[in-house]
């Protein structure tokens, strides 16, 4: 089956070339050219992964992404003007996967879609052949055949990048993973990020899990080293 991308952005320019891009790539492509129109679409009928302009009329991508990861975590990556750090790290706080600067490269966008739609494709079947979908942390379960974070018994909804984060910590407690190590397993080596990006989604999982235990302190910060998963 081929993938759906939705694509959202208030340019119909950008909408028209770069779904063209994505169809000869044999992507099913649905635009949209602001937040309100996508958020009804979506809801409707949700797509594999969503590509998101931030600064639209009606409803900007913010809000679109706030709204949508109320009910999807499907990949978003965001489309940002080249001064616009400060919405590329909000983005990435309140769940955004990816984001890339404009103006960008079509074959640039279309490979970081196809790395994240592996990655959310091995989200959901690594470790089914080897018997080990399923990782129990005390308290904390990562289903990984299902996608599903549970914590102390509530579900905890987490986006690819996050799931992928948390997995590489919690795979091995007490053991201190850096930055470098953590790009990698949520990221692959192939794509650069730089630190306040996976900052940024360690900050977003600990909200997350407050959420549901204001308590929460198994990810530990070690400053100038990295981040660990607390021993039981």
């Amino acid at each position: 089956m081929r993938n759906t991308i939705a694509l959202v952005d208030d340019d119909r320019n950008i909408l028209t070339s770069v779904s063209m891009a994505l169809e000869s790539e044999g992507f099913c492509v649905r635009t949209y050219t602001d937040g309100e129109q996508a958020l009804a679409g979506l809801s409707q009928n949700p797509a594999d992964l969503a590509v998101l302009d931030i600064k639209m009329p009606r409803m900007d991508g913010m809000e679109l992404l706030q709204k949508l990861r109320q009910k999807n975590a499907m990949p978003v990556i965001f489309l940002t003007s080249k001064d616009d750090e400060v919405d590329e790290l909000l983005g990435l706080r309140m769940g955004a996967d990816d984001y890339i600067r404009k103006p960008f490269s079509q074959r640039l966008l279309i490979e970081r879609i196809r790395i994240l739609l592996r990655r959310a494709n091995l989200a959901e079947t690594n470790g089914g052949a080897r018997g080990d979908g399923v990782m129990v942390r005390g308290d904390l379960v990562l289903d990984s055949d299902r996608h599903a974070c549970a914590w102390r018994g509530q579900p905890v909804q987490l986006t690819v990048t996050e799931f992928l984060i948390l997995k590489s910590l919690a795979a091995r407690p007490g053991h201190v993973k850096n930055r470098d190590q953590l790009m990698d397993a949520a990221y692959g080596e192939s794509i650069y990020v730089d630190d306040r990006t996976i900052d940024s989604h360690i900050k977003r999982l600990r909200k997350k899990f407050r959420q549901v235990d204001r308590e929460f302190g198994q990810i530990e910060t070690l400053y100038g080293v990295g981040y660990r998963y607390a021993e039981a």
